[in-house]
């Protein structure tokens, strides 16, 4: 493909992406494709010969696009939300055309300084002070990954330049609650800690960590020969979005000299609000933080922003120093090839600096209020209609929520839920994620797509209690 068939194939992908997005609401929120059915419409085997670019936009039209879920769309209320918002969108394409590809500051000063000044605007509208530096990783769980292995090596004084975690004599236990994200759990099997060290804290009625039991589990691995290492905390956990006491954890790491990460993938996006950074109170005591932009605020997937006090230590940890990548450069710029995984990295950049500078902070902060009072106004409906409990506060934009008809309890309180809430899915009307809290199924109602207003929360809910009523007249 030459750049002029690029240009004028490249307007007609603008154009389909455009028209997919005009009427996206008059699609079905989800998939309801059976397993191996798109690919069973495609050749089993690769073309020999160049096809049209018509046919490929046929095939795309007419058997890609029914195994899409429309995540965009302004009734999907599942997981958190995963948006992608035009303007970065422009950033991502940008990106992908000018193919840069950063291994070191020489091989793209634009792609490294860019993201240097993207994290820290950033850093400026989260209001966190000017000792963290950013970096962009692919996600959360990678964030939560590199962090739990900086704590690692600070708590065996470098493990990795000797016989690595082998060799220890005590072993490293990593703390985080039941509500974590299961990343944590992966990242703490992947560094190496071994599953038995993986100490599960105990939860308050709002389903937060008690820094109380934390400093409890310490002290008790402590007499018995253990070395704590770690503490992750969450600001925003994934089924309820409950709030760890990062102040109050804060301090016992400090007291033991432990290493703090606070995940905060979904939440530190609505810290760019002043009126919710009592949620991460206390943050400026932890050794890192992420959050993902990619969720809430707006940015293209992939784009975690990933922050540390010790750049020195992290770079330490992670850096390889080959001879075809020396530069005469080194040492005056940063080299992201040691912040993190890969060598190599994208220029994510340009889609998170497309969207600030295209919606300015005030349309984001705008966007987000608007998302946590369409939260506040189901908790509200949900409180004042019999036989809808609220199960947990709504500090954020998702409502956790079960319709308990009389006389029914357990398993027959499940099966109810899980029917009404796949009846919702499967119409393709809106979507829901079902989660396990406390043992039993309850629904997320998680608000946060871009184009979702009043009226698609509105319509959600008194779809809801059609659906619940129907499964139990």
């Amino acid at each position: 493909m030459n750049p002029e068939e690029f240009r004028r194939r490249g307007h007609e992908i603008v154009d389909y992406i455009a028209g997919y997005r005009e009427h996206i609401s008059e699609l079905p929120v989800w998939s309801n494709l059976v397993p191996g059915e798109m690919r069973a419409a495609l050749p089993a085997e690769p073309p020999t010969e160049a096809e049209p670019f018509e046919a490929l936009m046929d095939d795309i039209e007419r058997i890609i696009a029914p195994g899409l879920s429309h995540m965009q769309h302004p009734r999907f209320f599942g997981y958190f939300p995963a948006n992608a918002h035009l303007a970065s969108v422009l950033g991502d394409m940008l990106s992908s055309g000018l193919g840069q590809l950063g291994l070191n500051w020489a091989a793209s000063p634009a792609l490294t300084e860019l993201e240097e000044l993207t994290t820290d605007w950033m850093r400026q509208m989260l209001g966190l002070s000017a000792a963290w530096r950013g970096v962009i990783q692919d996600t959360a769980s990678t964030s939560t990954l590199i962090a739990l292995l900086c704590a690692r090596e600070r708590a065996s004084g470098h493990s990795q330049n000797r016989g690595g975690l082998q060799a220890e004599l005590h072993p490293l236990v990593v703390y985080a609650s039941g509500q974590s994200h299961s990343s944590v759990e992966k990242a703490v099997l992947l560094a190496g800690f071994g599953h038995e060290n993986l100490h599960i804290v105990a939860l308050d009625d709002a389903h937060a960590m008690r820094a109380d039991r934390l400093a409890e589990a310490i002290a008790a691995d402590i007499a018995v020969g253990r070395h704590p290492c770690a503490v992750v905390a969450t600001v925003g956990s994934t089924a309820t979005t409950a709030i760890d006491p990062i102040s109050a954890i804060a301090e016992v790491c400090r007291t033991h000299d432990i290493w703090l990460h606070v995940d905060t993938a979904l939440a530190g996006s609505a810290m760019i609000l002043p009126e919710c950074r009592w949620m991460w109170a206390g943050v400026e005591d932890a050794d890192s933080i992420v959050l993902n932009p990619h969720k809430w605020l707006g940015v293209v997937f992939d784009c975690s922003l990933f922050y540390v006090r010790d750049p020195q230590h992290l770079t330490r940890v992670m850096s390889t120093n080959p001879s075809y990548l020396q530069t005469s450069a080194d040492g005056q710029v940063t080299n992201y090839r040691d912040w993190g995984l890969p060598l190599g990295r994208r220029f994510r950049a340009l889609k998170l600096w497309f969207l600030i500078r295209l919606e300015g902070v005030a349309g984001l902060q705008a966007r987000l209020r608007r998302d946590i009072a369409n939260a506040q106004w189901l908790a509200t409906q949900v409180d004042t209609t019999p036989r809808w409990v609220r199960l947990t506060p709504v500090p954020l934009q998702t409502v956790c929520v079960r319709h308990e008809p009389p006389g029914l309890s357990g398993e027959e309180l499940d099966r109810h839920t899980l029917g009404w809430v796949s009846r919702i899915n499967n119409s393709g009307a809106a979507f829901l994620t079902p989660s396990i809290l406390d043992g039993r199924w309850m629904v997320r109602v998680s608000i946060g797509a871009i184009p979702t207003e009043r009226e698609d929360v509105a319509a959600l809910w008194t779809l809801m209690q059609e659906e619940a009523g129907a499964g139990h007249g």
